[in-house]
């Protein structure tokens, strides 16, 4: 099974957007997939179209130990199946403040003998608990990156913590991608951060980028995706594109066997900000 968290620091990167995208791409290629909506904002939640679950049926199951994960009522949307965001995250999250509660979704994963070809985190534009969890349990990061200066310090911020949790909590983490996302190429500052990102991180950063598109820039609530609504708009192709290259490098990094030694570059310059 393979565990993928998708994070950044900085909100407005498309995180979402991609975490629903590369679900659904996977589940159109057979794959069995299920998204775990870690984001107490519960905005994928809501964009699939699922209503407020009750607690013990929504992503808090993975903080009860009462439960296991094999009962919770698991929501099939868009080709992939969703354990949904609860609003009563922000509560509970003041309770788990010992060393301790970053383990709990790596223990109901490995608990729960659920059949996934792919686990796929949503978490929220920031370091919290929840955002924790998700990176002990997983063994793969992706950072989505809008080439910007502050969505590049972010992803910057993102892999220094992707490094620390790597060397104190979860050895088996790999160092993240990074995908281009809302990529303008008429934009000189584009131009200048995909280049200065490529120069930093060399081949972690994936060749397919995810392009300026409306069909993926309208809003809908209704559990669809860019492949249901729109199959042969760019977003849709990027987003295909995207995901063959990013199970192409996941199954490279698996193959290689070690996780290779790395350490997270400083953030970026500060002459480099337009």
């Amino acid at each position: 099974m393979i565990t993928l968290t998708v994070c950044n620091h900085k909100g407005g990167t498309g995180k979402t957007t991609t975490a629903i995208h590369i679900a659904a791409a996977l589940g159109l290629s057979g794959h069995r997939v299920l998204v775990i909506d870690l984001d107490p904002q519960g905005f994928l939640t809501r964009v699939m179209g699922v209503p407020e679950p009750p607690e013990e049926h929504s992503v808090l199951a993975l903080f009860d130990p009462a439960r296991s994960l094999r009962e919770v009522r698991r929501h099939t949307v868009g080709g992939f199946d969703l354990l949904p965001s609860s609003t009563a995250m922000t509560r509970v999250m003041r309770q788990l403040n010992r060393p301790t509660d970053v383990l709990w979704a790596k223990e109901a994963l490995e608990q729960s003998g659920l059949d996934y070809d792919v686990v796929i985190f949503d978490t929220a534009a920031a370091i919290t608990v929840y955002s924790l969890n998700a990176l002990v349990a997983s063994q793969h990061v992706l950072v989505p990156v809008t080439p910007e200066y502050q969505p590049v310090l972010g992803a910057e911020q993102t892999a220094q913590t992707v490094q620390l949790v790597r060397e104190k909590l979860n050895p088996t983490l790999f160092p993240p991608l990074f995908l281009f996302t809302q990529v303008d190429a008429r934009k000189r500052a584009h131009q200048l951060y995909r280049r200065y990102m490529r120069r930093r991180y060399g081949d972690r950063v994936l060749e397919a980028v995810i392009r300026t598109s409306a069909s993926l820039a309208r809003s809908y609530e209704d559990g669809s995706t860019v492949f249901t609504r729109e199959p042969y708009s760019r977003g849709a192709r990027d987003y295909a594109n995207v995901t063959d290259e990013l199970m192409r490098r996941i199954l490279q990094d698996r193959e290689a066997g070690a996780v290779p030694n790395w350490s997270a570059p400083a953030p970026p310059l500060q002459e480099m900000r337009p």
